[in-house]
């Protein structure tokens, strides 16, 4: 019996494509069982308890033939309704699309969309139900939730305001498709009392949400591609003009909290605009979409975090000006972020003032700037201290094979250096610069003058060629540490300026006293020590005495002078 029913309502509703007609037979035919009232069929299927499944097809008919193009605004289409009226009665109820005589016209509010679909629905309520409530509501059950997808996807989804001053335009849409449930309603298509049924209001309603999804949406896209497109390119006058340049460029700029300026990336600087045109538009919004603008700022911010650690991981693993940048960005960011609060909060809506923070996320940048750099200086400690190995501890030094090889090596720690200069100081922050530059430089003198100090049993020329090793390096490094020197110069503090360089680097001072004290006498070494000279240096009493037996043979004066420093209370 459910199949013959079934077999009845399709044979009762048709779609012909040709002519692009939706027909509505009153009496059917079905396995040579002719004349069949659609009305008796419809009780039928009632009395039944099936009525949902076999009006299955005809749901299905009427979505894909009638009510799609109903909704398409774009393609709009006209609908003809036509009675085959017998001398018994209706004989068919017959429904045409025809495309739009008109399709210049624009369907801004959605009337146009809604009374279509009216039509549509009003038709298969009269001709196909029978203006029975409990019928149309059945098959209202069946097509509500995918015409209402149809219209929000192809409608209402679209014509969301772009722009928060649009929000009052969409008002007119909103009354438009309250009317058009009112409608249904009435018709018994929806439920009346179930406000599940309301969906397209529901969704016209809540277009503040819809509007700042897709604002969100579109911020966090620019983000994105912000960040993915930037190639973190060094305006070219820092390649030439050093620091000076830093004031001219248009990627310099000045850190809030501090009177110093720093060269950013073009994605720093693009994406502190982008968050804050967004917190502008917090201020001028209505509390849910400004929450969501609120989110999106942040997760902007956030996005730099996630995005570019990865997308130039390879860069950060060498020496370059890239890895620097990315440090002054982090900088720049946490600086910059914890001044939104002061800037933006009083404008805010007064409902997420509370909630709207962005000083927990300074501390996450400012840690990955100092890592960033703590890297960059680890990996040039490790280049450096490559290049030393390749002097062999500097033995042997008398033979000239042996000093060429350290000298080599001492060419290599210059030319590293020179090099960590040209990256460093046009892009660093002098402060940041000057302490960088002397931990890589203390680590430098530190080594070379434990590799002298371990040595022993060393010759009279050895001595010479050692001084001679160090004088050269200190020759060749002259210019840098004088942009130590003059960064010192220049600093913030006054107790800084007072700084010299060796009070700066302690193990230059030591490095420099190593080079007098290879050619100085026995008794004049004790006497420095004696005097403290060399515990102010950075001497210990253990490297002195290994220093006095590696140069000078087992005498009476030595032993004397070693039991003078084992003697010495300091």
């Amino acid at each position: 019996m459910q199949e013959l029913l079934a077999k009845f309502m399709e044979n009762a509703v048709r779609f012909e494509l040709d002519s692009r007609t939706i027909r509505v037979k009153y009496r059917l035919c079905v396995d040579e069982i002719d004349g069949i009232e659609l009305h008796t069929v419809l009780e039928a299927m009632d009395v039944a308890g099936i009525l949902d499944y076999s009006l299955g097809k005809a749901a299905d008919l009427i979505i894909k033939h009638a009510i799609t193009p109903a909704v398409n605004y774009q393609l709009p289409v006209t609908f003809i309704e036509d009675i085959d009226q017998g001398s018994e009665g209706i004989i068919e109820a017959v429904l045409k699309i025809l495309p739009s005589k008109d399709r210049k016209i624009v369907d801004v509010d959605g009337d146009a969309i809604y009374t279509r679909v009216t039509q549509v629905i009003r038709f298969i309520f009269k001709h196909m139900c029978f203006e029975n409530g409990s019928w149309i509501h059945s098959f209202g059950r069946l097509t509500w939730p995918r015409i209402s997808d149809l219209i929000i996807s192809n409608f209402l989804s679209k014509v969301v305001p772009e722009d928060a001053s649009k929000l009052a335009d969409f008002q007119k849409i909103i009354k438009c498709t309250s009317e058009f449930e009112s409608v249904l309603k009435e018709m018994f298509f929806i439920s009346a009392s179930d406000n599940k049924d309301d969906r397209l209001s529901n969704f016209a309603e809540n277009v503040e949400v819809h509007f700042a999804f897709r604002k969100k949406t579109e911020i966090l896209g620019k983000a994105r591609n912000v960040l993915l497109q930037c190639d973190f390119s060094i305006p070219q006058e820092y390649n030439s003009k050093g620091p000076m340049a830093i004031s001219s460029s248009k990627q310099a700029v000045g850190l809030l909290f501090s009177s110093e300026r720093c060269v950013v990336s073009k994605a720093a600087s693009q994406l502190m605009e982008l968050v804050h045109q967004t917190l502008q538009d917090v201020c001028l919004s209505s509390t849910r979409v400004a929450l969501e603008l609120y989110h999106a700022a942040r997760d902007a911010l956030l996005l730099y975090e996630a995005v570019i650690p990865v997308k130039l991981e390879r860069q950060l693993d060498g020496i370059n000006q890239v890895a620097i940048l990315m440090h002054n960005d982090c900088l720049y960011l946490s600086e910059e972020i914890l001044g939104l609060a002061f800037e933006y909060r009083t404008d805010f809506p007064d409902s997420i003032k509370e909630h709207a923070i962005f000083v927990d996320m300074a501390p996450r940048f400012h840690l990955m700037a100092e890592e960033i750099l703590q890297r960059q200086i680890q990996i040039v400690i490790f280049n450096l201290r490559e290049a030393i190995d390749g002097a062999d501890g500097f033995q042997n030094t008398h033979q000239m094979q042996q000093f060429e090889s350290a000298k080599f090596s001492i060419d290599q720690v210059v030319f590293v250096l020179e090099k960590v200069r040209i990256i460093w100081e046009p892009l660093l922050l002098p402060s940041t610069y000057k302490r960088s530059m002397c931990m890589v430089l203390a680590s430098v003198f530190s080594r070379i003058t434990k590799d002298i100090l371990l040595l022993d049993d060393l010759a009279a020329e050895e001595t010479l060629q050692l001084q001679r090793l160090i004088h050269l390096m200190l020759e060749n490094l002259y210019s840098l540490l004088k942009s130590v020197i003059a960064t010192n110069a220049n600093g913030n503090s006054e107790e800084d300026s007072r700084c010299s360089i060796d009070d700066l680097i302690p193990s230059l001072r030591k490095i420099r006293k190593l080079a007098e004290l290879l050619d100085m006498p026995l008794k004049s070494i004790t006497s420095a020590w004696e005097s403290a000279e060399l515990v102010s240096c950075g001497f210990t009493i253990v490297e002195v005495k290994d220093f006095i037996r590696a140069i000078f043979a087992d005498s009476p004066l030595r032993k004397e002078c070693l039991w003078r420093i084992d003697t010495v209370s300091l």
